[in-house]
């Protein structure tokens, strides 16, 4: 993806990623599109009533401008995909955000990188291990990024401060959550990276964590599960590191110890086992000397100006009517209804735009809400 020309360029994109049902996935199908951000920005409007929905909120310039200025007054700085600083494993998976803020060490976002995560709850041996394979293996020039949660999480920080890590925050780059860890986020800005794909001021919801965590698994080659119950935010990260093609790790413990049944299980389903930065460090080896692909894109040049172009009626109904409630695979329909690529993507991009459809991981895609 090119980066930005200028900054007026920089500005249309952040505006065009703060507007309403634009996520990375429609952005970037926006860029290939229209021949600028600013084009794009004119287009929303119409191509979301084409989906169905009369009116669309685009991020106005003042907002935008509000929020750089919000940004330098906490010290961030924005990286956009494309440019030199943005992290080359993030940039490699298909959601990656088109805009981050980091504050601190930029330099650490491409180095070899491995995820820590696990159990908030913590036991005590916990976060001893994830303290110690963290100071492990960033001894041997490896980045440790987590969510910087409290228990494994904030272990897995603490380990590895002085070797280099990175706290990717659910919320602003400016808002420390949980309150608790405010003396970590200092040490980490002033000694590591923070991270954030919000905007300044953003407070977390519980829906921003899913968020977080596929760029916690996006920066890194692989993620370490420690201490996770069957229903943890943790065995999303690892959900989405496999999708994501990078290597999933878990420490085994007790199976008395229900923090331990989600790990326990992922060493069950092919995880590989762990112990020490030993066996993480032997388990990355053969990918730290690989480049993780990046997806092709040329960015905004108007190669596929036909989301302009009309869909027939008939061509409309029957994407329509493929699409259900649970995901469905792009290819998938586009192979089943035997239609153009570019006329099911463009419909696609029209009723996401209108709200009434979301992105799945594995470039697959549903309704939301009721059917109508």
């Amino acid at each position: 993806m090119r980066p930005p020309a200028d900054d007026a360029d920089r500005l249309a994109r952040l505006r065009l990623i703060r507007s309403e049902n634009v996520g990375p996935i429609t952005f970037r199908e926006l860029m290939k599109y229209f021949a600028s951000a600013a084009e794009a920005l004119d287009a929303l409007p119409s191509l979301a009533a084409r989906g169905g929905r009369r009116k669309i909120k685009v991020c106005a310039k003042s907002k935008a401008e509000a929020e750089l200025a919000a940004a330098e007054a906490a010290g961030a700085r924005y990286l956009f995909e494309g440019e030199p600083g943005y992290p080359k494993a993030l940039a490699a998976a298909e959601d990656a955000p088109p805009i981050l803020l980091v504050m601190g060490r930029s330099d650490l976002l491409n180095r070899p990188t491995v995820a820590i995560v696990g159990a908030r709850n913590a036991s005590t041996n916990g976060r001893r291990i994830a303290r110690a394979i963290a100071a492990g293996v960033a001894a041997e020039g490896l980045a440790v990024a987590s969510g910087m949660a409290r228990g494994i999480d904030a272990a897995a920080h603490e380990g590895a401060l002085d070797g280099g890590t990175v706290a990717v925050l659910a919320g602003g780059p400016d808002v420390v959550y949980p309150e608790e860890n405010r003396f970590l986020y200092e040490s980490i800005r002033e000694r590591g990276a923070i991270l954030a794909e919000s905007p300044p001021g953003l407070v977390p919801q519980a829906r921003h964590f899913p968020r977080r965590n596929r760029i916690i698994s996006g920066l890194s080659l692989g993620v370490v599960v420690v201490e996770a119950a069957v229903r943890s935010g943790s065995l999303i990260t690892a959900r989405l590191a496999n999708e994501q093609g990078r290597e999933v790790m878990a420490v085994p413990g007790s199976p008395l110890d229900p923090r331990c049944r989600g790990t326990n299980d992922l060493i069950r389903r092919g995880a590989t086992m762990v112990e020490e930065a030993g066996d993480v460090l032997a388990t990355l080896e053969a990918m730290r000397g690989d480049a993780l692909s990046q997806p092709e894109s040329g960015g905004f040049g108007g190669a596929n100006a036909s989301a302009g172009a009309p869909v027939s009626d008939d061509a409309r109904t029957r994407i329509l009517e493929a699409l259900g409630h649970t995901p469905a695979p792009v290819d998938a329909i586009i192979r089943d209804l035997n239609l153009p690529a570019q006329t099911v993507l463009t419909v696609l991009l029209e009723l996401e735009l209108a709200g009434r459809i979301e992105r799945q991981p594995g470039n697959a895609v549903a309704l939301i809400g009721e059917d109508e």
